[in-house]
């Protein structure tokens, strides 16, 4: 394809734009000039949206780069240019949902407490959890395979477990024994009596699976949602509290974000019926001037550690706060409960929608570094 077709492919008018929905900019009038070996750019004017916060933003010099390797170059294909660009979007959601996790495992400790009711951060070295390692893995997955296969992700999560991460008795137990060799489908229908998981552990994980199908449409989210829970809760409602994190993910991802009402509203449409479904219909009925601490006490904070007791107040707290990552995070703090998971839910949606620059820089220096 000549650099013509694609521009003509990828662009309305004058306009190139570079990604539906990770960088949200447009690209105006772009000028080029021969460099020897043919025709490369060599002026961009951008323009973005000012209420989001993007990393590319303060390096100019890369959309140069990109717009040549779009235009110019001959074996590029925009679906390679998406693909990367999803995983911008799900390492940006992983960024938040790790400081989340390591900022809001602090308030566990004693001598933190004074922190917690002054809304200060304690001093580094902040560990992260279970909820980082799995998201960690399953973000790592979806970067090499562009999808959910299943036994290679149940691989993952059992060589990458660590008892000492925080792990729930009956997720510790199905990776032990996943690791020996055992099959995942069995073991995870066996949990809880045979009625499998319905705790929270699917949901905690999987913002960056939201972010990475932003540009898939809901059918796919729910479905890759879905499969990435399954390993470890097999129950309905474990399920759902996944789909729903997703659904919320995607949506805060895409470059068009509906309000708040309509944003819940769609994330309940994609949940299975249930009691996970019921709570987010709750959460969606609540006046905008709702105090972070009265939502808990209908929503539920996870302090019950199941699906149903922590996503609806989860989904509630980032859609009411997508646009200020420490605001989204205070919020969900001082509902108490399980304070690292909830932190790691509303992190990894909000910074999947507002990019990993709007979350402090000395936040992300205290948090321990991320696996490889």
């Amino acid at each position: 394809m000549s650099m013509e077709e694609k521009w003509d492919a990828w662009s309305d008018g004058t306009t190139l734009r570079l990604s539906r929905s990770w960088t949200g900019y447009e690209i105006y009038r772009a000028r080029f000039a021969p460099d020897g070996d043919g025709w490369a750019v060599t002026e961009l004017q951008v323009e973005t949206d000012p209420s989001r916060h993007r990393d590319t933003v303060n390096h100019p010099g890369q959309f140069v780069m990109l717009v040549n390797s779009l235009l110019l170059d001959e074996d590029d294909t925009l679906e390679q240019f998406q693909r990367a660009d999803r995983g911008l979007r799900a390492r940006a959601s992983l960024e938040g949902l790790s400081v989340g996790d390591a900022l809001g495992a602090q308030f566990f400790v004693p001598d933190n407490r004074e922190h917690y009711r002054s809304q200060t951060v304690p001093d580094g070295l902040w560990q992260w959890t279970d909820d980082t390692q799995m998201a960690a893995v399953l973000t790592t997955h979806l970067c090499e395979h562009d999808e959910v296969r299943q036994d290679e992700l149940a691989r993952g999560f059992a060589a990458e477990f660590d008892l000492y991460r925080g792990y729930g008795p009956g997720a510790a137990r199905l990776l032990r024994r996943v690791r020996d060799g055992e099959d995942w489908r069995q073991l995870s229908s066996e949990l809880f009596g045979g009625n499998g998981s319905f705790g929270n552990g699917a949901a905690m994980r999987v913002a960056p699976l939201g972010a990475w199908f932003a540009d898939r449409g809901t059918h796919q989210v729910v479905e890759q949602a879905a499969l990435s829970a399954e390993i470890t809760h097999s129950h309905a409602e474990g399920i759902a509290g996944a789909v729903a994190v997703a659904v919320a993910a995607a949506l805060a991802a895409a470059d068009e974000v509906p309000p708040p009402v309509e944003l819940l509203t769609q994330v309940i449409a994609a949940t299975p019926p249930g009691a996970v479904r019921d709570g987010l219909m709750d959460a969606r009925d609540l006046p905008d001037s709702t105090r972070p601490e009265d939502a808990a006490r209908l929503l539920g904070n996870g302090s019950a550690t199941t699906a149903a007791d922590t996503v609806p107040i989860c989904a509630w707290l980032a859609i009411h706060n997508l646009s200020d990552f420490p605001a989204a995070f205070w919020a969900t703090a001082s509902v108490g409960g399980d304070i690292d998971t909830n932190c790691a839910i509303v992190g990894g949606i909000v910074s999947g929608h507002l990019g990993s620059a709007a979350i402090p820089t000395e936040w992300r220096s205290a948090r321990e570094p991320l696996p490889d």
